[in-house]
């Protein structure tokens, strides 16, 4: 094992060279990325843009992306934010169109895994977006990016887990814009590169990758 990395501690992970499955070269990775109206679903906030690229094996097979007019007016400081304005979102698909094109685009639960940079955002968000049109939520496995990134870089590399930090901590090509799919493309350059790290984990299979992701971070585990 490279001396890159620390060994991982006996906790509920368990190296998978014996599991048989899809290893993670052959495994399809569905990144998404939501541009919304404020912070949470809770608070009547919507979803105006939508990212999201199929990568297998390194490379991009497919990617989506729409505007979605989410029927309220947008904030000031979201324009500020995003440079997404109410004009680009009036002739927008409503989320009653555009969910149902991205669910299809993920594909089938068993052949891709979801991966989001701090997935309860975007997965809350699009879950509400569902609930709202009464639209069956998919059962696919998904991976967070920061959580990832926790686990497999030492807090002594890296200030945060924020995108723009691992987007300079990697030197991806495409910085992230608070725009979606430039998002989703920073992501996953992030996801790659951490996918490069889990190798000294003895992660080598989707099967591999989706037990170590219930490991603790380093900084949660207890101290003995």
């Amino acid at each position: 094992m490279s001396s890159a990395f620390p060994n991982p501690p006996a906790d509920n992970w368990q190296p998978g060279f014996e599991s048989i499955g899809r290893t993670l070269a052959e495994t399809t990775f569905v990144v998404v990325d939501l541009e919304t109206t404020g912070a949470s679903p809770k608070d009547g906030n919507g979803i105006t843009e939508i990212g999201a690229m199929k990568v297998r094996g390194g490379v991009v097979i497919d990617e989506y992306t729409t505007f979605v007019n989410p029927g309220i007016p947008l904030p000031v400081y979201i324009t500020e934010l995003t440079g997404i304005t109410d004009s680009m979102l009036i002739d927008a698909p409503g989320i009653e169109e555009s969910l149902p094109e991205l669910m299809e685009f993920f594909g089938p639960s068993d052949e891709s895994i979801l991966v989001a940079h701090n997935s309860p955002f975007d997965i809350g968000f699009l879950k509400a977006a569902a609930s709202s049109i009464k639209y069956p939520w998919p059962g696919h496995q998904i991976i967070d990016t920061v959580r990832l990134a926790r686990l497999v870089i030492e807090r002594s590399e890296i200030l945060n887990f924020k995108l723009s930090t691992l987007s300079e901590f990697f030197q991806t090509p495409t910085p992230p814009t608070h725009r979606a799919l430039d998002d989703v493309r920073t992501t996953v350059d992030v996801l790659h590169r951490l996918i490069e790290r889990l190798s000294g984990f003895d992660v080598f299979t989707s099967e591999d990758l989706l037990q170590f992701m219930k490991r603790l971070p380093e900084n949660k585990r207890p101290k003995f």
